[in-house]
Protein backbone atom coordinates (compact mmCIF):
# COMPACT_ATOMS: atom_id res chain seq x y z
CA UNK A 1 0.00 0.00 0.00
CA UNK A 2 1.25 3.38 -0.93
CA UNK A 3 -0.14 6.11 0.95
CA UNK A 4 0.34 10.17 -0.47
CA UNK A 5 -0.11 13.24 0.26
CA UNK A 6 -2.38 14.99 -3.54
CA UNK A 7 -1.11 18.81 -3.97
CA UNK A 8 -3.33 20.41 -6.31
CA UNK A 9 -5.96 17.91 -5.33
CA UNK A 10 -9.22 19.56 -6.28
CA UNK A 11 -7.57 20.78 -9.82
CA UNK A 12 -8.53 18.47 -12.62
CA UNK A 13 -5.40 16.53 -12.45
CA UNK A 14 -5.88 16.62 -8.87
CA UNK A 15 -9.56 15.13 -9.00
CA UNK A 16 -8.33 12.14 -12.02
CA UNK A 17 -5.96 10.91 -9.47
CA UNK A 18 -8.18 11.36 -6.39
CA UNK A 19 -10.71 8.99 -8.29
CA UNK A 20 -8.18 6.46 -9.83
CA UNK A 21 -6.39 6.16 -6.59
CA UNK A 22 -10.39 5.18 -5.03
CA UNK A 23 -10.01 1.97 -7.49
CA UNK A 24 -6.90 0.88 -7.03
CA UNK A 25 -6.45 -1.21 -3.61
CA UNK A 26 -2.49 -0.64 -3.96
CA UNK A 27 -3.14 3.17 -3.26
CA UNK A 28 -4.30 5.70 -1.02
CA UNK A 29 -4.67 9.56 -0.68
CA UNK A 30 -4.51 10.62 2.69
CA UNK A 31 -4.48 13.86 2.38
CA UNK A 32 -5.12 17.12 -0.18
CA UNK A 33 -3.37 20.41 -0.29
CA UNK A 34 -5.31 23.15 -2.22
CA UNK A 35 -5.49 27.20 -2.35
CA UNK A 36 -9.16 26.13 -2.36
CA UNK A 37 -11.37 23.84 -0.47
CA UNK A 38 -14.76 23.65 -2.36
CA UNK A 39 -14.98 20.01 -3.03
CA UNK A 40 -15.77 17.37 -1.03
CA UNK A 41 -13.05 14.71 -0.75
CA UNK A 42 -12.23 11.32 1.07
CA UNK A 43 -9.65 12.89 2.62
CA UNK A 44 -8.73 15.89 4.99
CA UNK A 45 -7.71 19.06 2.87
CA UNK A 46 -5.28 22.04 3.57
CA UNK A 47 -5.00 25.18 2.13
CA UNK A 48 -1.42 25.80 3.14
CA UNK A 49 1.05 23.02 2.80
CA UNK A 50 2.45 23.92 6.32
CA UNK A 51 -0.24 22.90 7.94
CA UNK A 52 -0.16 19.34 6.87
CA UNK A 53 1.30 17.05 9.17
CA UNK A 54 -0.78 13.76 8.01
CA UNK A 55 2.32 10.68 7.45
CA UNK A 56 2.69 9.37 4.10
CA UNK A 57 5.15 7.75 2.32
CA UNK A 58 4.95 9.99 -0.96
CA UNK A 59 3.71 13.02 -2.12
CA UNK A 60 2.38 13.49 -5.77
CA UNK A 61 2.52 16.77 -6.93
CA UNK A 62 0.17 18.14 -9.85
CA UNK A 63 -0.36 22.00 -9.78
CA UNK A 64 0.93 25.23 -11.05
CA UNK A 65 4.71 26.54 -11.69
CA UNK A 66 4.48 29.38 -8.92
CA UNK A 67 3.65 26.84 -6.57
CA UNK A 68 6.35 24.64 -6.79
CA UNK A 69 9.12 25.92 -4.78
CA UNK A 70 6.71 25.62 -1.95
CA UNK A 71 6.11 21.81 -2.37
CA UNK A 72 9.39 21.02 -3.52
CA UNK A 73 10.63 22.90 0.66
CA UNK A 74 7.68 20.86 1.99
CA UNK A 75 9.20 17.49 0.60
CA UNK A 76 12.51 18.56 2.11
CA UNK A 77 11.12 19.17 5.55
CA UNK A 78 9.54 15.99 5.91
CA UNK A 79 12.01 14.19 3.65
CA UNK A 80 8.83 12.80 1.84
CA UNK A 81 9.79 11.46 -2.11
CA UNK A 82 8.35 13.54 -4.42
CA UNK A 83 6.37 12.80 -7.52
CA UNK A 84 7.18 16.50 -9.81
CA UNK A 85 4.17 16.61 -12.55
CA UNK A 86 3.96 20.46 -12.97
CA UNK A 87 5.75 21.77 -15.94
CA UNK A 88 6.41 25.33 -16.90
CA UNK A 89 9.04 25.58 -14.27
CA UNK A 90 11.85 28.27 -14.81
CA UNK A 91 15.48 27.52 -14.89
CA UNK A 92 15.87 28.72 -11.50
CA UNK A 93 13.36 26.85 -10.09
CA UNK A 94 14.87 23.59 -11.48
CA UNK A 95 18.06 24.29 -10.16
CA UNK A 96 16.02 24.21 -6.76
CA UNK A 97 15.03 20.64 -7.72
CA UNK A 98 18.00 19.62 -8.29
CA UNK A 99 19.34 20.78 -5.07
CA UNK A 100 16.62 19.29 -3.30
CA UNK A 101 17.02 16.27 -5.04
CA UNK A 102 20.82 15.36 -3.02
CA UNK A 103 18.19 15.05 -0.10
CA UNK A 104 15.05 13.50 -1.03
CA UNK A 105 13.94 11.34 -4.03
CA UNK A 106 12.17 13.42 -6.54
CA UNK A 107 10.46 12.08 -10.23
CA UNK A 108 10.12 14.81 -12.19
CA UNK A 109 8.06 14.10 -15.52
CA UNK A 110 7.00 16.66 -18.36
CA UNK A 111 4.39 13.58 -18.98
CA UNK A 112 3.68 10.92 -17.20
CA UNK A 113 1.90 8.50 -20.00
CA UNK A 114 3.28 5.15 -20.67
CA UNK A 115 2.86 6.18 -24.66
CA UNK A 116 4.95 9.74 -24.83
CA UNK A 117 7.73 8.32 -23.46
CA UNK A 118 7.54 5.59 -25.72
CA UNK A 119 7.76 8.86 -28.09
CA UNK A 120 10.82 10.25 -26.38
CA UNK A 121 12.30 7.19 -27.33
CA UNK A 122 11.27 7.31 -31.05
CA UNK A 123 12.06 10.59 -31.40
CA UNK A 124 15.64 10.30 -30.53
CA UNK A 125 16.27 7.17 -32.59
CA UNK A 126 14.62 9.91 -35.73
CA UNK A 127 16.80 12.99 -35.13
CA UNK A 128 19.63 10.79 -34.94
CA UNK A 129 19.08 9.03 -38.19
CA UNK A 130 17.27 11.82 -39.95
CA UNK A 131 19.14 14.73 -38.96
CA UNK A 132 22.07 13.55 -39.52
CA UNK A 133 20.61 13.41 -42.89
CA UNK A 134 19.88 16.84 -43.23
CA UNK A 135 16.08 16.62 -42.78
CA UNK A 136 14.41 19.25 -41.21
CA UNK A 137 12.80 19.02 -37.40
CA UNK A 138 9.65 20.42 -36.42
CA UNK A 139 6.73 20.07 -33.16
CA UNK A 140 3.15 20.87 -33.13
CA UNK A 141 1.58 20.61 -29.97
CA UNK A 142 -2.13 20.94 -29.34
CA UNK A 143 -3.69 21.54 -25.91
CA UNK A 144 -6.96 23.00 -24.53
CA UNK A 145 -8.03 26.71 -23.86
CA UNK A 146 -7.18 26.50 -20.12
CA UNK A 147 -3.58 25.41 -20.61
CA UNK A 148 -1.30 28.41 -18.96
CA UNK A 149 2.24 27.56 -20.41
CA UNK A 150 3.40 27.32 -23.67
CA UNK A 151 5.03 25.66 -25.63
CA UNK A 152 4.07 22.19 -23.36
CA UNK A 153 6.44 21.20 -21.31
CA UNK A 154 6.26 18.01 -23.48
CA UNK A 155 6.95 19.30 -26.32
CA UNK A 156 10.45 20.63 -25.23
CA UNK A 157 11.05 17.54 -23.34
CA UNK A 158 10.83 16.11 -26.92
CA UNK A 159 12.82 18.74 -28.38
CA UNK A 160 15.36 18.02 -25.25
CA UNK A 161 15.86 14.27 -26.13
CA UNK A 162 16.37 15.08 -29.56
CA UNK A 163 18.83 17.81 -28.94
CA UNK A 164 20.96 15.67 -26.68
CA UNK A 165 21.49 12.88 -29.13
CA UNK A 166 22.19 16.14 -31.59
CA UNK A 167 25.24 17.08 -29.47
CA UNK A 168 22.63 20.38 -28.15
CA UNK A 169 24.10 21.97 -31.88
CA UNK A 170 20.30 23.00 -32.30
CA UNK A 171 17.86 25.97 -30.95
CA UNK A 172 14.46 26.21 -30.32
CA UNK A 173 12.59 28.18 -32.57
CA UNK A 174 9.20 28.82 -30.78
CA UNK A 175 8.34 32.19 -33.17
CA UNK A 176 9.11 32.99 -36.98
CA UNK A 177 6.34 36.38 -37.28
CA UNK A 178 9.48 38.25 -36.17
CA UNK A 179 12.26 37.71 -38.96
CA UNK A 180 12.18 37.53 -42.51
CA UNK A 181 14.36 34.86 -43.63
CA UNK A 182 15.13 31.37 -44.30
CA UNK A 183 14.68 28.33 -42.04
CA UNK A 184 18.18 27.79 -40.34
CA UNK A 185 19.68 24.32 -40.67
CA UNK A 186 19.60 23.46 -37.31
CA UNK A 187 16.55 24.25 -35.69
CA UNK A 188 13.77 22.48 -33.66
CA UNK A 189 10.74 24.72 -34.02
CA UNK A 190 7.78 24.15 -31.60
CA UNK A 191 4.35 25.58 -32.31
CA UNK A 192 1.58 25.90 -29.85
CA UNK A 193 -2.16 25.26 -30.91
CA UNK A 194 -4.74 26.19 -27.92
CA UNK A 195 -8.59 25.57 -28.20
CA UNK A 196 -11.53 23.82 -26.88
CA UNK A 197 -10.98 20.90 -24.49
CA UNK A 198 -7.55 18.97 -26.73
CA UNK A 199 -6.42 16.99 -24.08
CA UNK A 200 -2.98 16.86 -25.42
CA UNK A 201 -1.44 16.19 -29.15
CA UNK A 202 2.12 16.32 -29.96
CA UNK A 203 3.85 15.72 -33.42
CA UNK A 204 7.08 15.38 -34.73
CA UNK A 205 7.97 15.72 -38.25
CA UNK A 206 11.21 15.10 -39.91
CA UNK A 207 11.02 16.88 -43.48
CA UNK A 208 13.50 15.82 -45.78
CA UNK A 209 13.66 16.02 -49.40
CA UNK A 210 10.49 14.39 -51.33
CA UNK A 211 9.27 12.88 -47.84
CA UNK A 212 8.06 13.11 -44.24
CA UNK A 213 8.50 11.32 -41.40
CA UNK A 214 6.21 11.68 -38.45
CA UNK A 215 5.60 10.89 -35.13
CA UNK A 216 2.63 11.02 -33.24
CA UNK A 217 0.38 10.93 -29.64
CA UNK A 218 -2.72 11.81 -29.13
CA UNK A 219 -4.17 11.59 -25.47
CA UNK A 220 -8.05 11.03 -25.26
CA UNK A 221 -8.26 11.59 -21.56
CA UNK A 222 -6.66 12.61 -18.95
CA UNK A 223 -6.54 9.45 -17.18
CA UNK A 224 -3.70 8.18 -19.02
CA UNK A 225 -1.27 10.91 -16.90
CA UNK A 226 -3.16 10.05 -13.33
CA UNK A 227 -2.41 6.63 -13.67
CA UNK A 228 1.10 7.34 -15.00
CA UNK A 229 1.35 9.19 -11.77
CA UNK A 230 0.32 7.17 -9.44
CA UNK A 231 2.50 4.50 -10.96
CA UNK A 232 5.24 6.36 -10.33
CA UNK A 233 4.16 6.95 -6.36
CA UNK A 234 4.13 3.59 -5.98
CA UNK A 235 8.02 3.19 -7.66
CA UNK A 236 9.39 6.03 -5.97
CA UNK A 237 8.06 5.19 -2.50
CA UNK A 238 11.35 4.29 -0.47
CA UNK A 239 13.72 5.36 -2.92
CA UNK A 240 17.18 6.79 -2.15
CA UNK A 241 17.35 10.64 -3.17
CA UNK A 242 17.94 11.73 -6.57
CA UNK A 243 16.35 12.41 -9.70
CA UNK A 244 13.95 9.93 -11.20
CA UNK A 245 12.21 9.74 -14.37
CA UNK A 246 9.39 8.06 -16.03
CA UNK A 247 11.76 5.75 -17.91
CA UNK A 248 12.75 4.32 -14.55
CA UNK A 249 9.39 3.49 -13.44
CA UNK A 250 8.91 1.40 -17.01
CA UNK A 251 12.32 -0.59 -16.61
CA UNK A 252 10.96 -1.24 -12.87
Amino acid sequence: MTKFIMHGCNGAMGQVITRLAKEDPETEIVAGIDIQDNINNDYPVFTKIEECDVPADVIVDFSVAKAVDGVVDYAVSRKLPLVLCTTGLSEEQLAHVEAASKQIAILRSANMSLGVNMVFKLAALGAQVLAQAGYDIEIVEKHHNQKLDAPSGTALAIADVMNEVLHKEYVYKLDRSQERAKRGKKEIGIQSVRGGNIVGEHEVFFCGPDEVVEIKHTAYSKGIFGKGAISAAAFLKGKEPGIYTMSNVIAG
